[in-house]
């Protein structure tokens, strides 16, 4: 089993490029879930239902989990996607637009299994995460990390900020895990997005550890009939290392044009 680990926190370089970076690209409006109903109950055997409505689809979100969760939040309540201090949203980037509407989230107490499942294939989803803390998660699906709190002039989420760590683990035959672990690196409190890459309705993922809680929603631009699936944005710790190299590019070549 080989593992490879990509993180990123809250260095000044890093936020630097993420900031230049963002200011040329175009981020689009997202359409997030209306959770609205299903198991209210949280306990074992969880389940809920919502629905993402896009300008000519209405998709059906299902959410299941067999050991229960923490809480679930259809309507009413805290806002827990409030951005605290200066700066950006934590869910918001080059990419995307807007962060999670309302106050809709399903809150995860519990280590184990649980899946996301769509009416009909979607592209390139963006999952938002909200008090990752101690806890981490492993997906079935390759994802990028597009925003985190307090990383590239983003401002801290409702419960702080904290740096992520992405993992990905070859199990071999072909099959890989792709985990988001928090590191604590910049504060214990990850807040953020990461957007999944390909068309898919179908999103598994396991959460590492018991932990009372941590949320998330999820939100698309549009179908897979909609939006042609592309390559998520290069992780932020690419672009910062690919800005790097330019200004030591850029650098030498002042300095042998000037012997």
């Amino acid at each position: 089993m080989q593992t490879q680990v990509r993180s990123i926190a809250g260095h000044t370089l890093v936020g630097a490029v993420l900031a230049l970076s963002g200011a040329a690209a175009h981020a689009d409006p997202f359409f997030w879930t209306d959770w609205t109903g299903g198991d209210l109950d949280p306990g074992v055997g969880f389940s809920a239902v919502g629905t993402i409505t896009t300008p000519t689809s209405s998709v059906g979100v299902t959410y299941t989990n067999a050991k229960g969760i923490g809480f679930y939040q259809p309507t009413g309540g805290i806002d827990y996607y409030i951005s605290v201090g200066a700066g950006t949203s934590p869910y918001t980037s080059a990419l995307v637009d807007n962060r999670p509407t309302g106050t809709d989230i399903v809150a995860l107490s519990q280590a184990g299994t649980q899946t996301l499942h769509f009416s009909e294939a979607i592209a390139n989803p963006v999952f938002a995460f909200v008090s990752l803390n101690g806890n981490g998660y492993a997906f079935d699906q390759d994802f990028d990390i597009l925003s985190v709190g307090g990383v590239g002039g983003h401002a801290c989420g409702y419960w702080g900020c904290g740096g992520v760590t992405k993992v990905v683990v070859d199990l071999g035959g072909g099959n890989f895990e792709y985990q988001l672990n928090s590191n604590n690196v910049g504060g214990t409190e990850p807040h953020g997005t990461l957007q999944f890459k390909g068309a898919f309705d179908t999103v598994t993922w396991r959460s590492s550890s018991n932990e009372f809680w941590n949320g998330f929603t999820v939100g698309v631009q549009g179908t897979a009939i909609e939006i042609p699936t592309t390559p998520a944005v290069p992780e932020p710790e690419t672009v910062a290392l690919l800005g790097v190299g330019l200004a030591a590019l850029g650098l030498f070549g002042k300095r042998r044009r000037r012997g």
